[in-house]
């Protein structure tokens, strides 16, 4: 077995890639108001802060901030999955379980990244509010519905036109 060694910080902030099995499935976005409940719940039991977010068909972006004596992203994140699984369960939606009798909806693993310092974290909300016009869904950043951009953008944070029509330059993969 691999051991994934994981940065934990009490209170950090860590930029997330999350990502569906089938990476030909629109499943985040077909059921977005189940994913959004997922999210609430989890947030409600075991609180957290989505400083950005982006969901894609087939995967998500997020930066979450823990509460200060708080290192357990893991946690979260295996609470968010199993919720939103049990959801679709719930509401009817064919899931198949292998032979251990998981629905492995999800990738197993996912992408973790301490955001370091502020030039970091703009680094990686700029990569996290243009990723769906890098994936070609969209032509411009406002056109997405599913992103914390939108919200950015009510707080005068950020215009609208925001990125226009031209790639923004951020360096790495960030995890995909």
């Amino acid at each position: 077995m691999v051991l994934f060694r994981r940065n934990r910080v009490p209170g950090g902030t860590y930029f997330f890639t999350v990502t569906l099995r089938d990476r030909s499935s629109d499943l985040l976005v077909a059921s977005i108001d189940r994913l959004r409940y997922a999210f609430q719940t989890t947030r409600h039991e075991r609180p957290f802060f989505v400083d950005a977010i982006v969901i894609l068909p087939n995967h998500l972006h997020a930066i979450w901030t823990l509460p200060a004596d708080d290192a357990d992203y893991a946690g979260r994140w295996r609470a968010l999955k199993s919720r939103f699984t049990h959801l679709l369960r719930f509401q009817g939606v064919p899931l198949q379980a292998d032979a251990r009798g998981e629905y492995r909806r999800w990738q197993r693993r996912y992408w973790e990244h301490t955001i370091r310092d502020d030039e970091d974290r703009q680094r990686h909300m700029d990569y996290i509010h243009y990723n769906p016009v890098k994936h070609g869904l969209v032509n411009r950043v406002a056109d997405w519905p599913f992103s914390s951009f939108h919200r950015l953008v009510k707080r005068g944070w950020l215009p609208l036109d925001w990125a226009g029509g031209s790639i923004i330059d951020a360096p790495g993969d960030f995890g995909e």
